[in-house]
C-alpha cells in the first residue's frame, strides 16, 4: 500500500492546487474514492477489467472526460497538464501518472454541479452517485469503511 500521507502531501495536495480545485473536502473525497477503488495497492482492474490508475477510472470514462469537457475547456485541460507534467490527453497516463489519474479523478468530480459535502457520510453517497454510478458494485457503506480503514489511521 502506499504511503497515504505521502499521497495527499506530494500528489493530493498538489494537484488540486494546480487545478484551481483545493478544499479539505476535495481531498478527502479524492483520498476516500482511491481507498474504495484501489485500496491505494492497484493501478490496474483486477480480473480483466478495464478501470486504470488508483482512482480506477476505465478509459471510456477518461474519453468522455476528454471529449465531452475538457474539449470546451482547454484552460482547464492546460491546468491537467501542468499539474501532471503530461503532454497529451491520454487514458494510459492513468497507470503511468499519479498526478494525471488524481487530476482526472477530481475533474470527474468537477462535472457534478451539487457541492462537495462536507462529511464522510455525504462523501461516500456523493462517490456513489456520481463516481461508481448507482449501477457500480461499489457502495457507500464499503466508501465509509475503507476510508476508515485505509485513510484515517494513515494520516
Amino acid at each position: 500500500m502506499l504511503n497515504v500521507k505521502q499521497l495527499r502531501e506530494y500528489v493530493v495536495r498538489p494537484v488540486l492546487r494546480e487545478l484551481d480545485a483545493y478544499s479539505e473536502h476535495a481531498e478527502m473525497l479524492l483520498l476516500g474514492t482511491a481507498a474504495q477503488e484501489s485500496s491505494f495497492e492497484l493501478i490496474h482492474q483486477v480480473g480483466g477489467g478495464p478501470a486504470m490508475g488508483l482512482w480506477q477510472m476505465e478509459p471510456a470514462t477518461h474519453s468522455d472526460i476528454v471529449n465531452k469537457y475538457l474539449k470546451y475547456r482547454p484552460e482547464l485541460a492546460a491546468k491537467v497538464f501542468r499539474a501532471s507534467g503530461c503532454a497529451g490527453l491520454d487514458c494510459n497516463n492513468l497507470i503511468k501518472n499519479l498526478s494525471y489519474a488524481c487530476a482526472m479523478a477530481r475533474v470527474h468530480y468537477l462535472r457534478v454541479k451539487e457541492p462537495l459535502p462536507v462529511d464522510l457520510e455525504g462523501q461516500a453517497a456523493y462517490y456513489k452517485q456520481h463516481y461508481n454510478t448507482p449501477g457500480g458494485k461499489g457502495t457507500a457503506k464499503q466508501y465509509i469503511q475503507n476510508f476508515k480503514r485505509l485513510v484515517e489511521p494513515n494520516l
